[in-house]
């Protein structure tokens, strides 16, 4: 069979392919990209939207963003980055609303305030420094911070409805928080990419052979489930963008730069009210802090949600064990990934992080009284019957190795880029979606960066996104005059 030949071959139909692809049918709208997907149907794993948060990541209501040291002080450098970060890809979409690629931002994105919500003197104390300190900078100029019950009821009426424990209660807030539906999101934007020329989309195929050829193209062969047969690929470049599965693709790809990585796979459920009489006294997204032992991910939050135009509330998320790297995975997928390179590392995360796996395993075998229980911090009123378990989708965690040859257990997201810049691959989990723009520009500043020094492209990607090569960090100016037309553009003001 003869190989189709192809500038840009996207692996996985989620928000991080669907991103890049749009972006570079923006930047070259001629360019021969195609797009293949393992399911019968794109955006169903990590991007739909029971399967993640929904949340806008901004660093406005996550404390895991801003930690805390043993002498008492606060880091919010990251809370910044990811705050940064999230108004590029506020600026996008923008640009593709105003495009009319997008449909109505109410479509995918809806305004819901995110608070920040603590008890007991000491998480009051840390959540007023936390704020003192990050209200003083241009990106969070807007959080107002309060230890009055009666502004929180006014803020959160169930969760604090009949809250009388006597516990001091604090929260901070941010009323152009969003929730986003990543799955509507990523369907639009791959529909509008059907429709442009040199765009194909392969559903229920799936990659089984990814090398490397002489002549510097990858060949890529792929599985098509609807009729047994292999189709064949030479691609420019490979973007690897399948959520979990994607380190067993770089794995595949036997590139340099995937040695030592391994997965930590994490599952995850979440507790989901659709009571109208009860899913209308909340509008908002209230984070806490997460219990000692969980890892990031798992900070319980009470979140207002609209998926596929409904709403509900959702809370969570309940982490578990699982060996599989998808949701709709193989539980022998940790134990494939296991190779000579990495075992090492693996082994030694395994070794220091036997909390994290009781922690997890006792997760899993929480029956739906302890949940709900861990419910009622949030909501004290809570019914058992007005919820129910649903599951989310899976979580790969980083494992790298280090200076030390010894294994790390990373809990963001990174890129692994082969050197030539022909292949890149995403690992990682949180913040994740939020940032997928931002993500794919740091994909075409290593792997397109002759094309993207070019006039043309400097001119295109200054459209879509008009703080490119900038810093929103330090220019609030140039931050004020942004995300006064995002939140515009968005609809995303509230109050």
């Amino acid at each position: 069979m003869t190989a189709k030949k192809v500038d840009v071959l996207l692996v996985g139909g989620g928000v991080m392919s669907a991103t890049l692809g749009m972006l570079l049918k923006q930047l070259d709208p001629e360019m021969r990209i195609v797009l293949v997907e393992r399911l019968d149907h794109v955006a169903h794993e990590s991007t739909d939207g029971w399967n993640n948060a929904g949340t806008g990541h901004a660093g406005y209501c996550e404390l895991n963003y801003t930690p805390q040291a043993d002498d008492g002080s606060i880091a919010i450098d990251r809370a910044l980055a990811i705050n940064a970060s999230f108004e590029v890809t506020l600026q996008f979409w923008s640009s593709l609303v105003e495009q009319n690629i997008l449909p109505s931002p109410k479509k995918f994105i809806n305004p819901t305030p995110h608070l920040s919500f603590v008890w007991g003197e000491k998480d009051v104390e840390f959540l007023r420094q936390r704020h003192q300190l990050l209200s003083q900078h241009h990106l969070f100029k807007d959080m107002v911070f309060s230890d009055s019950a009666d502004q929180l009821a006014e803020w959160m009426p169930l969760v604090m409805q009949n809250r009388n424990d006597g516990k001091p209660v604090a929260a901070t807030r941010v009323a152009y928080g969003s929730d986003v539906d990543f799955g509507s999101l990523t369907r639009s934007m791959i529909s509008w990419l059907q429709e442009q020329p040199n765009f194909d989309l392969h559903l229920k195929h799936s990659v089984t052979t990814l090398r490397k050829s002489r002549k510097g193209f990858w060949r890529v062969e792929v599985e098509d489930e609807n009729s047994g047969e292999e189709k064949k690929f030479e691609a420019d470049f490979v973007f690897l963008g399948a959520g979990g599965g994607s380190l067993p693709l770089l794995q595949k790809s036997n590139i340099d730069e995937s040695r030592g990585y391994g997965g930590f796979p994490v599952s995850g459920q979440w507790l989901v009210c659709q009571q109208e009489d009860v899913v209308k006294q909340h509008r908002s997204k209230v984070y806490g802090k997460a219990p000692v032992g969980a890892p990031p991910m798992s900070v319980p939050h009470l979140d207002t949600r609209i998926i596929n135009g409904k709403p509900a509330l959702l809370f969570g998320p309940f982490a578990g064990f699982t060996t599989k790297f998808l949701k709709q995975g193989s539980f022998f997928d940790l134990f494939s990934s296991v190779k000579r390179y990495n075992v090492k590392p693996m082994l030694g995360v395994g070794r220091d992080n036997m909390d994290l796996t009781r922690y997890l395993i006792g997760e899993s075998f929480q029956s739906h009284k302890d949940r709900v229980a861990s419910l009622r911090n949030y909501f004290p009123e809570a019914r058992e019957e007005n919820w129910r378990l649903q599951d989310a989708g899976m979580r790969v965690q980083i494992i790298k190795k280090n200076a030390q040859g010894h294994g790390k257990l990373e809990f963001g997201t990174e890129i692994v880029a082969a050197k030539d810049g022909t292949l890149a691959a995403l690992l990682g989990a949180s913040p994740g979606a939020s940032t997928a723009v931002q993500a794919m520009i740091d994909v075409l500043e290593r792997c397109f960066s002759d094309r993207l020094q070019s006039s043309e492209w400097q001119s295109r990607i200054r459209d879509l996104i008009p703080s490119y090569g900038q810093s929103l960090v330090k220019d609030g100016a140039l931050l004020d005059e942004v995300r006064e037309r995002t939140l515009r553009t968005l609809q995303l003001q509230r109050d």
